[in-house]
């Protein structure tokens, strides 16, 4: 995946974030971020069940 897709999946599941400051790390990080991100959304809809 590509730096600028992580960047749209994580704009995707926190609207609050700003692409100009997320463009500032690196892919890595940013993935891994995602990565958290995901586990917090799932977690939140298995609360909700």
């Amino acid at each position: 995946m590509s730096k600028r897709e992580i960047i749209d999946y994580i704009l995707e599941i926190n609207r609050g974030a700003k692409p100009e400051f997320l463009a500032q790390f690196p892919e890595k990080e940013l993935d891994l971020y995602l990565e958290h991100l995901m586990e917090i959304d799932i977690e939140d809809i298995a609360l909700c069940a």
